[in-house]
């Protein structure tokens, strides 16, 4: 990461790209990455004049900063090529700052910008994190184990060690059945999916903080996963 890049928005490349969709195809499912959520409508919106409210915001914390650092390129690429918006990196305030410019289709480009740099700080990779770009009806939802049960010590290492599972294994099958992502951040917990997939995934993560066996929780969301295909 360049100071000079840092220090100064990135202008995004004039694009005169032909965009065309059908009304069908932005109701209909498609996957990211294994992430299943709605096919994104890039048909341009209304524009307005900026104003200084339009500006985002994004703190970095420290444990962040080397890997912004190392995927920078990732990340301001399809924001200013894509998404027609500037960004920088603000060195004195450590925030990612992002704005839209004259060539700004869509003034919604602004929220979906600030909401994928918001995934990859919360500790999403740069891959999944661009499903908020390429997918309609994505989001993340952020708890604590506290908020599902209080505990302390031991108990919470013991909580989150069921979570995540050996090697992984658990975190991953989960993710895998519901077509969500999962970032285990000490205590918090972060799920990125559509509204439903949400849901479901949360509910096992909910029962497994609460002293559920894994093979219990596999169980229950095979069921689930069989009515969600049979509805498919």
């Amino acid at each position: 990461m360049n100071a000079e890049k840092e220090e100064s928005f990135v202008q995004p490349k004039k694009m005169s790209r032909k965009r065309a969709a059908s009304a069908g195809d932005s109701a209909m499912e498609v996957e990211y990455r294994g992430i299943a959520g709605a096919k994104a409508n890039n048909l341009p919106g209304s524009k307005r004049q900026r104003t200084a409210v339009d500006v985002r915001k994004v703190p970095v914390p420290s444990h962040r900063y080397t890997p912004l650092k190392e995927n920078w390129l990732k990340i301001f690429t399809p924001i200013v090529e894509n998404l027609q918006l500037q960004v920088r990196f603000n060195l004195k305030t450590r925030n990612v700052e992002i704005r839209p410019s004259d060539q700004t289709p869509d003034v919604s480009n602004l929220q979906k910008a600030a909401d994928f740099v918001k995934a990859f700080v919360y500790g999403f990779d740069v891959e999944d994190a661009l499903a908020l770009l390429r997918l309609d009806n994505l989001f993340v939802e952020s708890f604590e184990v506290k908020d599902v049960k209080t505990l302390n010590g031991d108990h919470l290492s013991r909580a989150i060690g069921r979570l995540a599972g050996k090697g992984g294994r658990t975190k991953f099958t989960i993710e895998n059945i519901t077509k969500t992502r999962i970032v285990l951040a000490d205590s918090k917990i972060h799920i990125l999916g559509s509204y439903q997939n949400i849901q479901v995934a949360m509910r096992a993560v909910c029962n497994l903080i609460l002293g559920s066996p894994p093979s219990k929780v596999y169980g229950q969301l095979r069921n689930v996963a069989n009515r969600m295909g049979e509805r498919l």
